[in-house]
């Protein structure tokens, strides 16, 4: 089977800007009715609920493709890396329900563009940490890692179709 290419890529200017700057959450098996054009969700039916936590600094959005000659696969690891800083009761509580589920992510990065990741089988949180820091510089706060294992990577999301909920934690 001929795996046709559709055509090549040039460099581009060196203005890239990395980071992402919010994540949303979803409980996972709400969305249906998602149309995918081209690789960009188009459309989304269904109900779900999305909750934004802003980031900044150390969270990040990799994906890795792995792939066996031997076995004829082919999958994509989506793994979200969060930073929160300041240790709050409410953001703990939280992050406690994100690892029991396995939701969908939204990840927004500082272009615009919002990645869906875990659309076929969720993200799942993998490892956490609470940490209070030991210098007067490090961190005091959350970090979280999730995890998704997905036949494609992540979808680029058109603008608008994900609306997060208006109520956030503010830790103080």
């Amino acid at each position: 089977m001929a795996c046709a290419l559709t055509t090549g890529r040039k460099i581009p200017c060196k203005s890239a800007f990395g980071g992402i700057k919010e994540v949303l959450f979803a409980d996972f098996g709400g969305l249906t009715g998602v149309t995918i054009t081209s690789g960009i969700v188009t459309a989304i039916a269904g109900s779900v609920s999305w909750y934004k936590y802003d980031v900044k600094g150390n969270s990040s959005l990799e994906t890795a493709m792995t792939s066996s000659r031997d076995n004829g696969t082919t999958f994509y690891t989506q793994t979200i890396n969060l930073t929160l800083p300041y240790l709050d009761a409410l953001t703990q509580q939280e992050l406690q329900l994100l690892a029991l589920g396995r939701p969908y992510a939204a990840v927004v990065d500082y272009y615009g563009n919002t990645f869906l990741c875990g659309f076929e089988n969720g993200m799942e949180g993998t490892t956490g940490t609470s940490v209070t820091g030991a210098a007067a510089g490090d961190l005091s706060g959350f970090t979280m890692v999730f995890e998704g294992m997905e036949e494609t990577a992540p979808y680029f999301v058109a603008s608008g179709l994900i609306v997060p909920e208006a109520g956030q934690i503010t830790p103080n």
